[in-house]
């Protein structure tokens, strides 16, 4: 999923695998640095779907090759309607109903930096580094985009990276807290692997309803009487108390998400 292409393995579009509880959307023009086109962009939207729709409680997304994502394919933009497409892809992977993990195999660039910042957590290698060149190229970024980089790496790093293009290398992007964690790039996928267990295990209900509210809070949205209504659920849940008989009984909980 996240190191050099396999032998035998195809480039092509983005692909969906479903194991289980957990999804995942690979990338795959290592040849492009992942960049995604109109192509690309429709069939990632679709997939992130897909994932919804079969229930998958994480969602992990990865690049082949030396990079993570270098953004949207400008090259391949002809109006301003094919620029949008990028904006909806990033936000309908904001919004899905699975938490989502970022693997960050290599470079993050222009708009895939906030492909990543919409993922609910970012793992990176320490051959990862980022910039957001949008000044530069004469572009001003959409409003999500914009509000996910000051809800996540607040007002003054925001300011430096889109009105310098600085370069952050991977212990920057720890600090700064674009990085969820680091680790040697030999070790991502089972880090990712270990993550994406951890989120699988936990009780559906409670799990992906904080996570769509705490992002709705973050960018001042917050539905208070959808909350109180999915925590009023929560604790009418047969989860709730299997996850209780589970902690006196010191044994790990069996979640049926109802």
């Amino acid at each position: 999923m996240t190191g050099p292409i396999a032998a035998g393995d195809e480039t092509g579009p983005p692909r969906l695998e479903l194991r289980g509880r957990t999804a995942t959307i690979t990338l795959r023009r290592p040849e492009v640095a992942n960049r995604l086109g109109p192509e690309e962009i429709a069939e990632f939207i679709r997939h992130i779907k897909a994932a919804d729709a079969a229930g998958a409680l994480v969602l992990i997304i990865g690049g082949t090759g030396k990079y993570f994502c270098s953004g949207f394919d400008i090259g391949r933009m002809e109006n301003r309607r094919e620029g949008a497409g990028f904006e909806a892809l990033v936000d309908t992977l904001e919004d899905c109903r699975p938490v989502t993990i970022a693997a960050l195999n290599g470079g993050v660039y222009g708009g895939a930096t906030d492909l990543a910042l919409a993922c609910d957590f970012r793992l990176g290698t320490t051959s990862v580094d980022m910039f957001m060149p949008a000044a530069r190229l004469g572009l001003h970024f959409y409003r999500r985009g914009l509000e996910r980089y000051v809800s996540r790496l607040g007002l003054d790093t925001a300011k430096r990276l889109f009105l310098t293009a600085d370069r952050l290398d991977a212990d920057e992007l720890l600090r700064c807290g674009f990085l969820t964690s680091l680790v040697a790039p030999e070790q991502l996928a089972q880090a990712t692997d270990a993550l994406a267990r951890k989120l699988a295990g936990m009780a559906p209900i409670p799990l992906l309803g904080m996570k769509k509210h705490l992002n709705r809070i973050a960018r001042g949205a917050l539905d208070l009487q959808e909350l109180d209504g999915d925590i009023q659920r929560a604790q009418r849940s047969d989860d709730l108390r299997e996850g209780r008989a589970a902690w006196r009984e010191k044994r790990p909980p069996a979640f049926a998400g109802r």
